[in-house]
């Protein structure tokens, strides 16, 4: 595996190299103001811990460190998403909503794919927004939530159905059928 730009061990460099995108990735999960403290904490945890790099990738591994103090913030990530599909209005995640529906090349409502993705377990969450949000290939988001391969690839089919068969339904068939009301 080729050597990053940057020195392992320089995690200034690192920051430099993938800040703006693992800021990107953040934002599109918790926003913006709690995203740059995730990653400045991401940043700070990986000093913290530079000797436990060894030879893997840093994006990976940085996209790791992320993922794990995004899920202190699950709770209101999750929150949030099921007010996104009560309102259809939620600043800090309707940009995952849009981002995931023109990823997952979906043509249904923002609230009905924000409810899917508050309703699916963590795991195919995590997989499926570090493809959708964050572009992270198969190996790499293997290797930053320290799953096998064929996990990553069963966790994100099992999303792609369920969201699949939730956005196939037509919420709106009962008012627009002849004889509804509307």
């Amino acid at each position: 595996m080729a050597e990053p730009r940057a020195s392992r061990s320089d995690v200034a460099g690192l920051f430099d190299e993938h800040g703006a995108e693992l800021l990107r990735y953040c934002a599109g999960r918790v926003g913006p103001t709690v995203a740059e403290d995730v990653v400045a904490d991401t940043f700070l945890i990986a000093h913290q811990r530079r000797h436990r790099l060894g030879d893997g990738p840093a994006r990976a591994w940085l996209y790791g460190i992320a993922t794990n103090l995004l899920r202190r913030h699950r709770r209101s990530e999750t929150r949030g998403l099921r007010a996104l599909a009560r309102t259809g209005r939620e600043p800090d995640v309707s940009d995952i909503a849009e981002r995931a529906a023109a990823r997952a090349d979906a043509s249904a409502q923002t609230r009905r794919l924000a409810a899917v993705l508050a309703a699916l377990p963590a795991r195919q969450r995590d997989v499926l927004l570090l493809h959708a949000v964050a572009e992270l290939g198969y190996e790499e988001i293997a290797a930053t939530l320290g799953i096998p391969l064929g996990s990553v690839q069963s966790s994100l089919h099992r999303a792609r159905v369920k969201l699949r068969a939730a956005l196939a339904t037509d919420p709106d068939a009962d008012r627009t059928a002849p004889g509804g009301s509307r």
